[in-house]
């Protein structure tokens, strides 16, 4: 049996940046423009985003108080067992596994290597190929952006194979080095920008105000994935410090943050450009038109906005990246350690502490997601299945005060019952929508939830059959 144990080494510093750190990723400088395709108007935009936020923040206090209840590396893995039992709980593992972690690092290893071909030539392509999958077109290639994709995966997590102190410092940097960045973007479009004008805001792309509620619906969907890595945090409580305390703390004070830099940027975006502009940005990483976030530096450094917008986006991937990999990597290490997943990944390595089989798991099957080339379509995939889990476990705060009443909680959901039932009322409506919108992602995230079973039921009857520990 291995008795190494996990080093409870990140401070509430680290902690803070690792929540900042895990949600400011890609979906601030590429979702706006998606967002107003859908609803038309930048009020509605900013209502999306604000909503989106509110969301995440709902969904943060409850998860709050289960990291504060128990501390375990896993996070949802962890409060889906205690709350439902070995089924629910390993799908969630599984889920992260095949797409939810890995196809997020996946994401994020492609949008670094395009955002670092606005400063470096990335153009060579060796081979291509098309053709339809589902029903829908896919382009494929393999060129110099698949190569630094990979590479920059399985750099970070070769670094994630340290000790989990270095990995905290070096996030708590990469996410300063962010904000400041994106900072550096809303100061020069507020003070710099000859062309801004309060104006933008009052001219709507069509004639109608409202669009609905299943396109506001689309636009939520859309900023969620900027907002995605909220939940990620609690998966390393295993190594925070004082975690009844600074877990909760660090969800609180880390979404307040990512509130006022998403909140700032994209009144930035609205303020520096007109809603066509904003409609016509790039939304997704293989079109040839600039990024909503490049088009508005570009208003106050007409020559070198697209550089600073690049560098300001290769800072938020890193910085994401990084916290990604070493917070997704303890779901298959709790899950071994539970005996619901392959025992070699339940080991730590004896030099760092740290589950380096897990890392290598996970960045092996996220650099061959990467290589296929449908960013968008795993980054919609994951907000959807990634949803049902989070409505599942917000849930787990209700399951939990009826099964274990008297168990130890450091921190109660701020607003209970109310702020648990908004989220996950919430969420159940955004699944549905996001049926009848994104119906093909919708369908394959179940059906990649659903072929973690047959897993499952192997796994249970090798434990069953095997000689007791």
């Amino acid at each position: 049996m291995n008795k190494r144990e996990l080093v409870r080494g990140l401070t509430l510093g680290d902690t803070t940046a690792l929540v900042v750190g895990t949600i400011i990723g890609t979906g601030v400088f590429l979702k706006t423009a998606k967002m107003a395709q859908a609803v038309g108007t930048p009020q509605l935009v900013l209502l999306a985003w604000v909503a989106a936020g509110l969301l995440s923040l709902a969904g943060a206090l409850s998860y709050a108080e289960l990291g504060a209840m128990l501390p375990h590396a896993g996070g949802e893995y962890v409060y889906l067992r205690a709350a439902y039992g070995d089924i629910p709980a390993f799908l969630f593992g599984w889920m992260r596994i095949i797409v939810g972690s890995t196809g997020s690092i996946a994401s994020f290893g492609v949008a670094f290597a395009v955002f670092l071909s606005g400063l470096i030539p990335l153009n060579a392509v060796w081979a291509t190929a098309s053709f339809k999958f589902l029903g829908q077109n896919v382009d494929w290639s393999f060129g110099a952006q698949q190569i630094v994709a990979v590479g920059i995966i399985l750099v970070f997590s070769a670094i994630n194979c340290l000790r989990v102190v270095f990995g905290g410092r070096l996030q708590s940097i990469l996410t300063l080095g962010k904000v400041l960045a994106i900072a550096s973007i809303v100061v020069g479009v507020f003070f710099f920008a000859p062309s801004a004008s309060w104006d933008h805001l009052k001219n709507p792309v069509g004639a109608s105000t409202w669009s609905g509620f299943s396109a506001f619906g689309a636009a939520m969907l859309a900023a969620l994935w900027a907002y995605d890595g909220w939940n990620n945090m609690p998966m390393a409580a295993g190594e925070v410090k004082d975690p009844g305390r600074n877990v909760p703390r660090a969800l609180v004070f880390g979404m307040a943050i990512v509130l006022l830099v998403y909140g700032l940027v994209n009144l930035a975006y609205c303020y520096a450009l007109p809603t066509n502009e904003i409609v016509t940005a790039r939304s997704t990483l293989y079109k040839d038109a600039a990024p909503v976030a490049s088009k508005a530096a570009q208003t106050f450094l007409p020559h070198f906005g697209a550089q600073l917008f690049s560098i300001a986006a290769l800072l938020s991937t890193i910085g994401v990246l990084n916290g990604s990999i070493l917070t997704s990597a303890r779901i298959p290490y709790a899950m071994a350690r539970d005996g619901l997943f392959f025992s070699r990944f339940a080991k730590l390595s004896e030099n760092t502490s740290v589950p380096v089989s897990a890392i290598i798991l996970q960045s092996l099957w996220a650099s061959l997601l990467a290589l296929s080339g449908t960013f968008d379509q795993l980054t919609d995939c994951v907000v959807f299945a990634g949803m049902i889990f989070y409505a599942a476990t917000t849930a787990a705060v209700f399951v939990l005060r009826k099964k274990m009443p008297n168990a130890p909680r450091p921190y109660r959901t701020v607003g209970y019952p109310i702020v648990p039932l908004i989220f996950v009322s919430v969420a159940i409506w955004l699944l549905v929508n996001t049926l009848q919108t994104s119906r093909l992602e919708s369908i394959a995230g179940i059906v990649l939830i659903l072929l973690g079973l047959p897993l499952y039921f192997w796994q249970s009857r090798n434990r069953e059959t095997s000689p007791a520990a």
